[in-house]
């Protein structure tokens, strides 16, 4: 049914099956309370009919033409105490006469091909009998009832367009934060309206827009990573552009080799520049990620593998310390890549050794130490330095400013974080710390 499909269509099948159950309830226990009671009221009839007819020395005239009425339900007998019959009506179709027998008081008999309830009373003198067909007085009963419930049916659809109305009147916030949302543009993110939303809708509306700032967020850091990127890139390929006129235009010999050289050394630093850009954009929040089980120490021999040419060239000594394996979960290219980055701008800003250490802290969680004895960063400088394209100011070394941005966002991507601090050995420290231990160790 396509009225289930929508919440105020369930809410109104809900709220009128409850109501119809309720109605048929209270109907059932009103009908049966009104016959109960009309039952009674019934008996009561016969008793005082009877007590009156009783209590008079002679039936009068009128009363005897009254009670002659062929029309009237009530069968009204007078016997004396010998037995003889003093007085009889007989209603319309009735033949046969009460049985000169009577019991006192109420009891009920099959005279006639019916069934009779009749009350009976004695004197010194005579017995009255009253007699009701017992078809008579369940009619009118249940006429009774069903007069008592008839305005429960009829109130019945009244209510169920009430609820139906006031359904849709409640639901109205909610359809207006819907509609706000259909109608805003592709590029539209601040919030939805929240004025009027019932507690339960509140929240769901409340975390859509939390989810909108945070999307707002990442496309705000998407735009300026984009613009920054545009910008780097513009030198390079601006040097490689001019490298390559220059290698046109030089003579063969000397002049020409000199020029293929640089302009290698500028293909070398553009590769470079977009292999960081990428390993940036993989370790943005929210970038696909891989978690499997893995060795730090293993992670952080192979970054040092990669870096050890670079590092040979410089006349920089890489040693790795390791007591015992270090297991952990991750995403082994987003962490080789980060300590990668530790290492390289530690070889490219001065160090002359570096010292990696994978380990466990105090609390056994793993972690992951770099120490160089390089000119270091002062310390009101560290927080800026994680920044995208923010260069060191030691040593004149060339390069993008990505290093230490990388090496955050990818910390965070797998649940870590990145310290500076000052090296035993006089240059910097730079440390990647988990919280907590590994779920792999």
């Amino acid at each position: 049914m396509k009225l289930l499909h929508t919440l105020r269509g369930r809410l109104f099948v809900l709220l009128a099956a409850l109501g119809a159950v309720t109605a048929l309830a209270v109907g059932g226990a009103t009908y049966v309370s009104v016959r109960a009671e009309a039952d009674a009221l019934f008996d009561y009839q016969l008793r005082q009919t009877a007590l009156s007819l009783r209590d008079q020395g002679r039936i009068a005239r009128d009363e005897a033409n009254a009670l002659a009425d062929p029309s009237l339900d009530y069968l009204v007998q007078i016997w004396s105490v010998q037995g003889l019959e003093i007085y009889s009506s007989r209603p319309q179709g009735m033949t046969e006469p009460l049985p000169a027998r009577a019991v006192l008081g109420f009891s009920d008999l099959r005279l006639g091909g019916q069934d009779w309830r009749v009350f009976s009373a004695a004197t010194p003198q005579r017995v009255v009998q009253v007699a009701q067909p017992l078809a008579v007085r369940q009619r009118l009963a249940a006429l009774a009832a069903l007069r008592s419930i008839a305005p429960v049916g009829l109130a019945l659809p009244l209510v169920a367009a009430a609820v139906w109305w006031l359904i849709g009147l409640s639901l109205v916030p909610l359809a207006r934060a819907a509609q706000a949302a259909q109608d805003r543009g592709a590029n539209a993110l601040d919030a939805l309206p929240t004025t009027g939303l019932p507690g339960e809708v509140a929240p769901l509306v409340d975390a859509f827009n939390g989810l909108l700032a945070r999307l707002a967020t990442a496309f705000d850091a998407q735009r300026h990573f984009v613009a920054d990127a545009a910008h780097e890139l513009r030198t390079p390929l601006t040097a490689l552009k001019l490298q390559l006129g220059l290698l046109r235009d030089s003579a063969p010999g000397a002049q020409q080799h000199a020029a293929i050289e640089r302009l290698r050394a500028g293909i070398d630093r553009a590769v470079h520049l977009v292999e960081q850009l990428l390993a940036l954009a993989r370790a943005e929040p929210g970038a696909s990620t891989t978690r499997v089980a893995l060795d730090l120490v293993e992670i952080a021999r192979q970054a040092l593998a990669d870096v050890q040419p670079l590092a040979d060239k410089a006349g920089v000594s890489l040693a790795l310390t390791a007591p015992e394996p270090v297991p952990l979960a991750g995403d082994p290219q987003a962490l080789r890549s980060a300590v990668r980055n530790l290492v390289d701008n530690a070889v490219k800003y001065g160090a002359r050794q570096v010292q990696v250490q994978a380990l466990r802290d105090a609390f056994g969680a793993p972690l992951l130490r770099v120490d160089d004895d390089g000119p270091g960063i002062p310390p009101a400088q560290r927080e800026r330095v994680f920044g995208r394209f923010q260069r060191g100011e030691g040593g004149g070394a060339e390069g993008s400013g990505l290093g230490l941005a990388i090496v955050q966002a990818a910390a965070r991507q797998q649940g870590a974080g990145v310290r500076l601090a000052g090296s035993p050995l006089g240059g910097l420290r730079a440390e990647l710390a988990w919280a907590q231990p590994s779920a792999q160790a």
